[in-house]
């Protein structure tokens, strides 16, 4: 008999095979997953209250595979700052590890990613962001990166089994990415049990970071080849938050539900590595100073929704569907069409931020200003963010921004849909 979770414990073995353990209480398996790949090991962690056993069991299991000695470095803040990544890519090159180990969420796996790019080659963070410009340098050297493994402690952004790297530079308050197979980790482990600690807003934050990613790579993906597989990736991902999130937040101890939305985030990293996140994810990096990046998205996602409607019909009464068995709405998805659908499909996911205490426009967010809207739009015009753009199912070139997705964003911040253009 099947259970709730083999479509997507099968999905995830199929995008990833032996070179990741995931699970509950697998991290005994992570001295034979990264057997072999050197001796000299450096670990990048912050020390958090309650991590201590976990941080632990991790010097224990790789002890006993013969990786010692191993050497702590302080991990980053919130977001990746840069300074951070800096300091860390220094202390790498000065202690230069056979294999640097990421012990974290998002920003620390994230920044581990980076450090790693500028311990190993010459030139600035600028000179990597945008996509496949650390691969380009490699190939021209004929080297390769030091090996990383990251041991993800966090249901967020799947950093641990993508190629993508955000950084944040806190002086402007803006987030740029780092596109390249080169930095995707060449071992990972995640055991869902240790997110238990993960305190409500963050557990929150995680999952709508995880519909996110499957939502927008799955507008994206219509009319392209990969969409049916995307489609598969995209249902359960997006299913396994709305019926779990609740139960995750109400017993932090539910390990049913903890690996719900394990698996939902993890296919959420599949989903950005068979195709691109475009508006909800381009939007939230210019509100890093005002809203956590799963937050922000869960707020414009239903406003892109509206926006992209008519070239997403598809998507959205799968979506729709899944968001009505959940009780979140009543519309008949088979009988809307277009504008309608998109509406529907934005309600509902309106009534699930509600459910879980979120805001459902910018203007509710302490701190926000119609400053932020004009960084996203300029974010939006950045060569280095393009790619954002070209993903999105309405495809804006830079003089149509300003148009249509303004609207949007003012659309976001009134809380009123009816403010969104469609393209013609």
């Amino acid at each position: 008999m099947m259970s709730d979770f083999d479509k997507a414990e099968g999905l995830i073995r199929g995008f990833k095979g032996e070179n990741y353990a995931f699970g509950l209480n697998v991290l005994p398996r992570l001295g034979s997953l990264t057997a072999g790949l050197g001796r000299r090991a450096v670990l990048v962690c912050n020390s958090r209250p309650g991590r201590e056993a976990f941080l632990q069991g991790v010097y224990s299991v790789l002890g006993r595979s013969g990786i010692d000695p191993i050497t702590r470095v302080d991990g980053v803040r919130p977001n990746a700052p840069r300074e951070d990544v800096e300091r860390v890519a220094q202390e790498l090159e000065d202690l230069e590890p056979d294999v640097t180990f990421a012990l974290g969420g998002g920003s620390t796996i994230d920044a581990t990613k980076a450090a790693v790019v500028l311990s190993d080659l010459d030139g600035s963070l600028d000179d990597y962001f945008g996509v496949g410009k650390v691969m380009q340098k490699l190939q021209a050297a004929g080297r390769t990166l030091t090996p990383m493994v990251a041991v993800q402690t966090v249901s967020s952004s799947a950093a641990h089994l993508t190629k993508y790297s955000n950084i944040t530079n806190l002086d402007t308050g803006q987030k740029k990415l780092i596109v390249d197979e080169a930095i995707v980790p060449i071992r990972a482990l995640f055991d869902y049990g240790v997110t238990r600690s993960m305190p409500a807003a963050l557990t929150i934050d995680g999952a709508f970071d995880g519909i996110a990613h499957a939502l927008e790579v799955l507008y994206g993906a219509v009319g392209k080849p990969f969409y049916g597989k995307m489609a598969d990736v995209a249902r359960e991902a997006i299913r396994l938050v709305v019926q779990y999130v609740e139960r995750a937040v109400e017993d932090p101890d539910d390990m049913e539900a903890r690996t719900a939305l394990g698996l939902a985030t993890d296919l959420g990293g599949y989903a950005i590595m068979l195709g691109g996140t475009n508006g909800g994810h381009l939007t939230s990096f210019s509100l890093v100073d005002i809203l956590s990046h799963g937050r922000a998205s869960a707020i414009m996602n239903p406003y892109y929704t509206v926006f992209f409607a008519p070239a997403i019909e598809g998507p959205l009464r799968m979506v729709g569907r899944i968001f009505k068995d959940a009780g979140l709405t009543s519309a008949d998805m088979d009988k809307l069409a277009g504008r309608q659908l998109g509406v529907a499909v934005a309600e509902a996911m309106f009534a699930l931020s509600r459910r879980v205490g979120f805001p459902t426009t910018l203007g509710e967010v302490t701190g926000f200003t119609d400053e932020h809207i004009e960084r996203a739009l300029a974010a939006a015009k950045d060569p280095q963010l393009k790619m954002k753009l070209e993903n999105m199912p309405v495809s804006l070139t830079t003089e149509a921004v300003d148009v249509y997705m303004r609207p949007v964003l003012e659309a976001a911040r009134d809380g009123d849909l009816d403010a969104i253009k469609s393209v013609s």
